[in-house]
């Protein structure tokens, strides 16, 4: 069984990796005139989904565990509006609201994670409950757009350019144009790579994986399952928090509709990126290409200029039903090699 679990995994992986060159591949071709073969292109999807990358790794936690979040877009919220307040009404340092958000995301998860590991409450309806508090929450903090611009180090943080010493064009003008990286991508890396290396190399991280594929088995394994289950909510939390900060580097605002959906493009990137639906199989790497291939969806949307922007959510949404198919035929199979 647990030969034809790693098999899947890797079969999900290399789709999704394969599907993401395809389609990349061939909006290099057909977009080519539109600078799609611009190496700021591709670090564009990068620096536009930094914050969605954030949360996706913590959203793939969660689902590896058998569980879902649905509040991490509206903490996503919460947190960029409690930061652009607290810069611009209540003069507070940035560095100090930043720690604060992060504890809050600390807060939040323990919250939510407690009421489902230990109360044994439904995930969905923790979560969804916890979405409503947050987004309520966005609006009670303020109803109007707060724009960030007398925090110096944050607006420095926003600005920043890591500039690429390769890969540049020269534009229209003449003028050589040097691609680069924003300072949310990198920290929206290292989550990818540390959540890499908790799932592949820790004992937390193989519990994930116990828990999400047989509660029950994991129990008698020794492993604490409602231990297990509130500290992955806490850690998924504490990743929305940071992806956060990054959404708010990015946007330089706070706004009660902000990052709408943003937990649904999480869960879709995961399961994209072939994390199963019911745990156990996944792995967050193929989360950061399905995150990719969502932003080359919205690329390519884009630069064909004649779309509306919601056939993007309508190729998503293709997409994740082939994903979702795939998964229940690896389901079936391995129902079968258990006879």
């Amino acid at each position: 069984m647990k030969k034809i679990k790693i098999q899947s995994s890797n079969i999900l992986l290399l789709i999704t990796v394969v599907l993401f060159i395809c389609m990349y591949t061939a909006g290099c071709v057909v977009y080519a005139n539109k600078g799609f073969t611009h190496l700021q292109t591709f670090l564009n999807i990068l620096i536009n989904n930094a914050g969605l990358i954030c949360v996706a790794c913590g959203t793939t936690m969660v689902m590896l565990s058998g569980g879902i979040d649905i509040s991490v877009g509206s903490v996503v919220a919460m947190d960029c509006m409690f930061l652009a307040v607290g810069m611009e009404e209540w003069k507070m340092n940035s560095i100090t609201l930043m720690i604060l958000v992060l504890l809050i995301g600390l807060v939040f998860g323990l919250f939510q994670g407690f009421c489902i590991a230990y109360l044994d409450i439904q995930p969905f309806i923790v979560t969804m409950a916890g979405l409503f508090f947050a987004r309520g929450m966005t609006a009670v903090i303020c109803k109007d757009q707060v724009s960030i611009v007398s925090d110096k180090l944050f607006t420095a943080l926003s600005n920043t350019k890591l500039t690429i010493p390769f890969g540049g064009y020269v534009n229209k003008k003449g003028a050589m144009i040097m691609p680069f990286l924003r300072v949310s991508v990198i920290v929206a890396i290292i989550c990818v790579i540390v959540t890499y290396l908790i799932l592949k190399y820790t004992k937390f991280g193989r519990s994930i994986y116990a828990v999400g594929g047989n509660q029950q088995s994991a129990s008698l394994m020794g492993l604490n399952v409602k231990k297990t289950r509130l500290l992955t909510h806490v850690v998924a939390s504490f990743l929305a928090s940071i992806g956060g900060i990054c959404y708010c580097l990015n946007t330089m605002c706070g706004t009660t509709t902000q990052a709408t959906g943003l937990e649904m493009d999480a869960i879709s990137s995961a399961v994209i990126g072939g994390t199963l639906l019911t745990g156990g199989v996944g792995n967050v790497l193929g989360t950061f290409v399905g995150v990719l291939i969502n932003g080359t969806i919205s690329s390519l949307v884009k630069s064909n200029g004649k779309l509306i922007s919601s056939w993007a959510n309508i190729i998503t949404a293709i997409l994740l039903c082939f994903f979702i198919v795939l998964q229940a035929i690896f389901a079936k199979i391995k129902e079968r090699s258990k006879l």
